[in-house]
């Protein structure tokens, strides 16, 4: 490898520079659907017009652009490629790096389930900096209707389908605050369809607060739920929301695009 295929990034005599060009033209041109020229390519990439020519023809002859007149396009092969990793990994596998960040944001675990029945599932967990007085982890159950997980994924339900949840529920006093009445517990799901977040505070434990966003597929139907438990101590339930709520809600739109491509 020449000098100047080095790459200066950290490493760079491990890596190849051709390579690294190369796959910074794929993000340009993935960039403009419409295609670009071989000059306009050049300057966007930062290449010589022979370079920049040299790494479009390639991608040409790989099928992974095509040439139309004086502009150089994308092809459908990197959506296949993109289909092949989705369809070997789970939704959740490639959604663990999302509930990081909102874990790093607040010092909080951050966790996504989905409804099964009338309960809620784990199917992903990442630890926070405190220790928690509920003992979860990917695969444990917990009754939806007095979640913020369960509230949220049922808020996303039309209204026999929710009605339906509720009536198979065994629904108890678990704490002094939780909500037994069903008529009480159709105004909170109300207002967190309305809203687009729920927070429970101390009705599934005492001392747990909790506020969950939902994740939707490409229809707009609530799949899924992303939360972040805490202290009750700690927070009131508006701390909590300016807390966690806007990272919770970035998350969500980030593992949401995956459903857009898949």
């Amino acid at each position: 490898m020449s000098a100047s295929e080095k790459s200066t990034a950290p490493g760079g005599r491990d890596i190849v520079g051709s390579l690294e060009r190369g796959i910074a033209v794929l993000e340009i041109l993935a960039a403009h659907p419409a295609g670009l020229t071989l000059t306009e390519t050049a300057e966007k990439a930062g290449l010589t017009r022979a370079g920049a020519r040299r790494l479009l023809l390639t991608l040409v002859a790989t099928d992974h652009a095509r040439q139309e007149g004086r502009r150089f396009l994308l092809t459908a092969r990197l959506l296949s490629l993109a289909r092949t990793w989705l369809s070997e990994a789970s939704l959740w596998d490639y959604a663990l790096p999302f509930l990081h960040e909102v874990a790093e944001a607040t010092g909080e675990s951050c966790s996504a389930a989905i409804i099964a029945g009338t309960e809620v599932v784990y199917v992903a967990r990442v630890p926070g900096q405190r220790i928690m007085s509920v003992a979860l982890h990917v695969g444990t159950r917990l009754p939806a209707w007095c979640t913020s997980m369960g509230r949220v994924l049922l808020a996303g339900m039309d209204e026999a389908q929710r009605t339906s949840v509720l009536a198979q529920s065994k629904i108890v006093q678990n704490t002094p605050k939780t909500k037994t009445e069903l008529g009480a517990m159709e105004t909170a799901i109300r207002q967190i369809s309305s809203q687009g977040y729920a927070i429970v505070d101390e009705e599934l434990e005492t001392g747990l607060i909790s506020i969950a966003v939902p994740v939707c597929d490409r229809a707009g139907n609530a799949v899924a739920a992303i939360n972040v438990p805490a202290q009750a101590g700690r927070y009131t339930p508006d701390e909590l929301k300016a807390h966690a709520l806007p990272h919770l809600q970035k998350a969500a739109a980030e593992i949401e695009n995956f459903f857009v491509v898949q």
